[in-house]
């Protein structure tokens, strides 16, 4: 259920307030080439309270849609996949790309702590090379003629599942 902010607090409060609540996963979008799928991207980050956002290359972002969101995330631009590794020091990467997945989101029955969730642009995903220096690549099934999916949706998709997952192996049997 969504939590309200504290009215009057500044975005630095509610971060902190929020902090104890992000979940162990973060979204990282390489070369995302659309300013507005990226701030989509840090709102439905913030939905689901992701560990943090990290946004490969220089490209921008566009504040009105993330609507207002990235005030309360932690974002980190990295200028490169190097720059990622050392981000993230040895948390498990998996690539969201369907040219080549390995398996299917529909298989994975949960996923590992820290993940790392990288998403390519909408129009030309990620290269083999990027996907096979991950350590899982993870296609999303699509069924119609349009054979991507919108970056916002696409990671919103994958959030989910991570959520649903883990709500899932939290309840008592």
């Amino acid at each position: 259920m969504p939590l309200s902010p504290p009215l009057g607090e500044p975005p630095e409060r509610v971060r902190e307030l929020l902090a104890p609540l992000r979940h162990e996963f973060s979204v990282a979008l390489h070369t995302a080439g659309n300013a507005f799928a990226v701030g989509a991207v840090i709102r439905v980050a913030h939905n689901f309270l992701a560990r943090e956002v990290l946004l490969l290359g220089d490209e921008p972002f566009y504040e009105k849609a993330s609507m207002g969101m990235e005030k309360y995330e932690t974002i980190h631009t990295l200028t490169d996949e190097a720059a990622l590794r050392a981000h993230v020091a040895g948390r498990p990467v998996w690539a969201i790309e369907k040219d080549f997945a390995r398996r299917s989101l529909y298989d994975v029955t949960e996923f590992p702590k820290d993940v790392v969730f990288l998403f390519g642009s909408e129009r030309f995903g990620l290269t083999r090379e990027t996907c096979d220096a991950c350590d899982d690549v993870i296609g999303i099934p699509i069924y119609g003629v349009n054979q991507s999916l919108p970056l916002a949706v696409a990671s919103g998709i994958v959030m989910n599942a991570w959520a649903e997952r883990h709500a899932r192996a939290a309840r008592p049997r």
